[in-house]
């Protein structure tokens, strides 16, 4: 073989190992940039494997039907030129290419509900059927979580722009509830503005802000922790490349939520799944625990899970097992729709017993206004509590509501279920146009006619237990249809009036949790009460927390009569 071939050869040779390297290149940065799972077992991952096979067997047949040159040695001087050398057709080597496509598209249509519609129906677990007022627990109506996600970013918001310098830095994160030593908040984590931001910050954004869910006056900025990982970020920064490439290569992740600890430090908590019908039916296996500061990595399965952690389960996957159960209760052939139902359109993230469970409604399938009950998921363990309880949908709720202040235009926010005096009832914040609470409702989840709006909460309380009396539905009485005695010392006491009755309105130091409303002309020592007093009230026991009292004794007058002050002897000149 003279000289000339041989570099000819050479060249070749080195054209094709650069074609192949390029394409390995490229195949690497995809990876690295999409942080792609290694695992074929997820569907994203064998179509990634799909496609690289592909490639690398389109660039073989490439080379084996010709030769391809770029650069000078193109004869045409084209930076490309590709000569055929009419070589046959390797039919043997098309399974290479074949076999993976056809593996992932058999797995594909075996995964569907076609093959399997009891693996769909009964992913989600039979439910416990529960008593609605037995297993809720009721609540104080001063602690209601009148702060939803919207509100929390623009109150978040404006606690950033506090800070000038810094609103120009960061961006807001996605709010996340949780509870937090006892006390329900949002925490919202600080993300780098832009890819400069992120270069000359790359110690992590300064902390993040609390937004208590309970009241729109308490927020907090907290700088005491860089938020170095987050989501889309850049290179290694970025969460999920940060996890995939050091802790979790062949794991599915989905669903990051941000948390804090007990002592505020900051966290990201990342679910792990695997499909549990080939490529179909995702199941939360565990979390992986991220250190948004130091990006330490700990794997939990859900049994190991520290107790701080309030949400492994993510909310899309609960509610697709949700709707599969109801779509399939009778297979996948119920073109009757017989005992079909759905969830509503809308859920919520509540807090029972310091359980943090998913809240959603359920309506039978072709109905649009009322509900044939209730489902409430544990976020951990997933556990299905089912109430069977017809009533008012969310939706139709939040339209009454706002039908009882229309003339306002005030809006509904998307309500909550709570237990008051053993009665369900959806609680919501209305809302201006500009997203600032302004009024407070209770809807009755039985009957939505039943409204009761006010400006704080224990106004719209008393209004609807007051609206619940008119209807006969109920009234404040204890069942046993006896009162209950408090003697306690007066912290606070104001006066109401509505425009018929002065009302005062006492919370007593020994029982900071109950609201007592006293009608002024029950005593008239009530004028002259006065905190640090020490009085006796008989009330009608409320599970709502606010008790309205039908007799009261300041007791501190009882005292002064009985020791009295000496009176006067005439004298004898008298």
């Amino acid at each position: 073989m003279s000289c000339a071939n041989t570099k000819e050869v050479n060249y070749l040779k080195k054209t094709k190992w650069i074609t192949f390297g390029i394409a390995t290149i490229l195949v690497i940065l995809y990876a690295f940039t999409t942080s792609v799972n290694f695992n074929p077992l997820y569907p994203d991952s064998a179509f990634f494997y799909c496609v690289v096979i592909s490639v690398y067997f389109a660039l073989w047949l490439i080379f084996h039907f010709g030769t391809l040159t770029f650069g000078k040695k193109a004869e045409s001087g084209a930076a490309f030129n590709y000569v055929p050398n009419g070589g046959k057709f390797p039919k043997k080597m098309l399974l290479i290419v074949a076999i993976p496509w056809i593996v992932y598209f058999l797995v594909m249509i075996g995964s569907s509900v076609i093959f399997n519609s009891g693996a769909y129906r009964d992913q989600l677990g039979e439910p416990k059927v529960m008593e609605f007022s037995d297993d809720v627990q009721p609540v104080d109506v001063s602690q209601l979580p009148i702060v939803d996600k919207d509100l929390a970013s623009k109150l978040a918001d404006k606690k950033l722009g506090e800070r000038p310098s810094l609103g120009s830095q960061a961006v807001l994160g996605e709010p996340t509830i949780q509870k937090v030593n006892g006390k329900l908040v949002w925490a919202v984590p600080l993300h780098h503005s832009g890819f400069f931001k992120w270069l000359t910050n790359m110690g992590g954004t300064p902390g993040y802000i609390v937004v208590s869910a309970t009241n729109v006056n308490d927020v907090q900025y907290v700088d005491e922790h860089y938020i170095k990982y987050q989501p889309d970020s850049y290179f290694f920064d970025d969460l999920l490349r940060h996890v995939r490439f050091t802790n979790a290569p062949l794991s599915g992740i989905t669903d990051y939520s941000f948390e804090i600890d007990d002592d505020g430090n900051p966290y990201w908590v990342m679910t792990t799944y695997h499909n549990t019908w080939g490529f179909n039916l995702p199941e939360a296996t565990g979390i992986i625990l991220v250190n948004a500061t130091t990006g330490e990595a700990k794997q939990y399965a859900i049994d190991e899970i520290p107790e701080w952690v309030d949400r492994v389960q993510p909310e899309d996957f609960i509610i697709n097992q949700i709707d599969n159960q109801g779509e399939y209760v009778h297979g996948i052939f119920n073109f009757a729709n017989k005992d079909k139902f759905t969830s509503s359109d809308g859920h919520i993230i509540i807090y029972n017993d310091d359980r943090c469970y998913l809240f959603t409604g359920l309506t039978s399938v072709g109905s649009d206004e009322s509900s044939i009950g209730f489902m409430m998921v544990d976020m951990v363990t997933k556990e299905v509590h089912k109430y069977a309880l017809p009533g008012a949908t969310e939706e139709s709720a939040m339209r009454s509501a706002e039908g009882k202040v229309q003339h306002l235009n005030y809006q509904a926010s998307f309500p909550i279920i709570l237990n008051m005096d053993g009665k369900p009832t959806y609680f919501m914040p209305l809302k201006d146009n500009a997203g600032l609470i302004k009024q407070y409702a209770f809807v009755s989840v039985t009957d939505y006619s039943i409204v009761g709006v006010g400006e704080t909460q224990a106004a719209a309380a008393k209004n609807y237990e007051q609206t619940l009396r008119g209807a006969g539905i109920t009234n404040d009485l204890p069942a046993d249809g006896e009162n209950k005695n408090v003697t306690g010392t007066v912290e606070r006491i104001g006066q109401e009036f509505d425009g018929e009755l002065l009302s005062y309105k006492i919370i007593l130091k020994e029982h900071p949790q109950s609201l007592f409303v006293v009608p002024s002309d029950l005593s008239q020592e009530l004028a002259l009460t006065q905190p640090g007093d020490t009085v006796e009230i008989e009330y009608a026991d409320s599970a709502s927390g606010i008790q309205q009292a039908t007799a009261f004794d300041n007791r501190m007058f009882d005292q002064k009569q009985d020791t009295g002050t000496p009176q006067e002897t005439p004298s004898a000149s008298e």
